[in-house]
C-alpha cells in the first residue's frame, strides 16, 4: 500500500503520544505520612479506575503502529484497525473522566473542585475528538487508494491537532496531582504499576523509533 503507508506511519507518530495523560497521574513519592485518609480513599477510587484503561489506550496505539509498520496493510484492514483504536481511546479517556467525575473533589485540597472539573472536561473533550475521529476513518473510501490515501492524510492532520489537548489535559492532571494529592495517589499500587509499565513501554519505543 505503497500509497498509504507514509500517511498511515504519520497517524501512528501523532497517536504515540496517547497514554501521555494516564501516565500523568502516576506519579511516584514516598512523602505520604500524615495523609488525611479520606484523600487517600479517593486517590484509590481514581487510581483503581487507571489500569484498565491505560491498558486500552496503550493497545490501541500499538495496534495502528502494527499496522503502519506492514507495508502490505489493505486499506479496508487500516479502516478497521483504526477505526476500533480510535473507540478504544474514545471509551477509555471517557471511563478515567467518569472515574475522577464520579469520586469528586479531593477532600480538604484547595481549588480541589476546580482542578477536579477541569481534568473531568479535558478527558470528556478528549474522547468527543477521538470519537469525531473513528467517524471520519468509517467513513473513508477504501475501493478508492487516492481517495482513502487523502482521507487519511486528512486524519493524521487532525490527529496533530490534538497534540494542543493532549498537552492542556496533562496540565490540568499535573495540577489535580499536586501537594497531598499527589502524595495520596503515590500510595496507591494501581498508580504505581501504571507507572511502572509506562517506563518499560517508553523505553522500548525510543529502541525501536
Amino acid at each position: 500500500m505503497e500509497g498509504t503507508d507514509p500517511v498511515n506511519k504519520k497517524l501512528a507518530a501523532a497517536l504515540s503520544g496517547g497514554a501521555v495523560l494516564v501516565v500523568a497521574l502516576s506519579g511516584c513519592s514516598s512523602n505520604n505520612k500524615g495523609t488525611d485518609p479520606k484523600l487517600i480513599a479517593w486517590a484509590k477510587t481514581v487510581c483503581d479506575a487507571v489500569p484498565a484503561q491505560d491498558a486500552k489506550i496503550k493497545a490501541a496505539n500499538e495496534a495502528i503502529a502494527q499496522t503502519a509498520s506492514d507495508t502490505t496493510s489493505s486499506p479496508a484492514t487500516i479502516q478497521k484497525t483504526d477505526s476500533q483504536a480510535f473507540q478504544d481511546m474514545s471509551d477509555g479517556y471517557k471511563a478515567l473522566a467518569t472515574a475522577i467525575g464520579s469520586a469528586g473533589a479531593p477532600p480538604g485540597i484547595d481549588d480541589g473542585a476546580k482542578r477536579q472539573q477541569d481534568v473531568v472536561k479535558n478527558l470528556n473533550s478528549l474522547s468527543a475528538s477521538y470519537a469525531a475521529l473513528k467517524k471520519k476513518v468509517d467513513a473513508l473510501d477504501t475501493k478508492d487508494q487516492a481517495k482513502f490515501a487523502s482521507g487519511l492524510h486528512d486524519v493524521a492532520s487532525q490527529m496533530a491537532d490534538l497534540e494542543t489537548q493532549n498537552k492542556s489535559g496533562t496540565a490540568a492532571l499535573q495540577a489535580l496531582e499536586q501537594g497531598e494529592v499527589k502524595n495520596a495517589i503515590a500510595e496507591q499500587a494501581s498508580c504505581k504499576k501504571v507507572s511502572v509499565t509506562t517506563s518499560a513501554s517508553a523505553s522500548a519505543s525510543s529502541t525501536t523509533s
